[in-house]
């Protein structure tokens, strides 16, 4: 399999992979590509056509025929990326209230994430992408240079995000924050379509106590060994 510059990070939900994408492509000069918000790229497209989310046949045409495309912006209204949808700038659009409420029941669909995977490996093969998700190294983008599986355990990943719900104001209990993470973590390794795992060729790393530096510089040098192909 024939590899592109472009770069996979995978692994659970609150282990710093989004934090590691962003810092890396800063780095690089590559496109952050968070595959989540693709999904609330067609749960917008649909909601504008008036598609019932309940109707998972519907969602799925959405988008197998919505062409939705993630750019570096030239923009400066404070925007990481642009989101096309169509051709059309639906950058902001895509952050309304109504999508973030609807995005989880889309997202489930079979069928969605089927058409989704193909229009991210279209955006991944051009190169030069940091590419966020749970399937990117195994489904999505099996020829990235680097795979990164970036781990942490359930209890640390669990203070980082009822730290960062405090901080929000959320009353919520890190004993009922702990619970949610490893529900969450038991439904994205037992689904049946592209579960949570490494790649075989995913450099696995655990973030439990390191800092985002200490990480970059650990990847970055991960990075240089396979551009070299040592």
């Amino acid at each position: 399999m024939e590899k592109i510059n472009s770069i996979a990070i995978d692994g659970p939900a609150a282990s710093g992979k989004s934090t590691l994408a962003q810092h890396l492509a800063d780095h690089l000069g590559y496109l952050n590509l968070d595959t989540g918000i693709m999904y609330r790229a067609v749960t917008y497209a649909a909601m504008q056509q008036g598609v019932d989310l309940a109707d998972a046949a519907a969602c799925t045409r959405v988008a197998e025929n919505t062409r939705i495309d993630i750019r570096p912006t030239a923009q400066t209204d404070g925007r990481p990326v642009d989101v096309l949808i169509n051709d059309e700038d639906c950058t902001w659009a895509i952050r309304q209230p109504g999508v973030e409420g609807n995005v989880s029941i889309v997202a489930a669909y079979p069928g969605v994430r089927r058409a989704l995977t193909e229009q991210q490996r279209r955006i991944g093969l051009r190169g030069q992408v940091v590419m966020v998700g749970r399937d990117i190294g195994t489904v999505v983008l099996p020829e990235a240079i680097l795979k990164i599986y970036l781990d942490a355990s359930v209890e640390e990943r669990a203070r980082r995000r009822f730290e960062e719900r405090q901080q929000e104001g959320s009353q919520e209990t890190y004993a009922s924050v702990l619970e949610s993470m490893r529900q969450r973590d038991q439904l994205d390794e037992a689904r049946a379509i592209a579960p949570l795992r490494p790649a075989e060729d995913a450099e696995v790393i655990n973030s439990d106590g390191r800092s985002i530096a200490d990480i970059l510089t650990q990847t970055l040098s991960l990075l240089e060994t396979r551009r070299h192909g040592r």
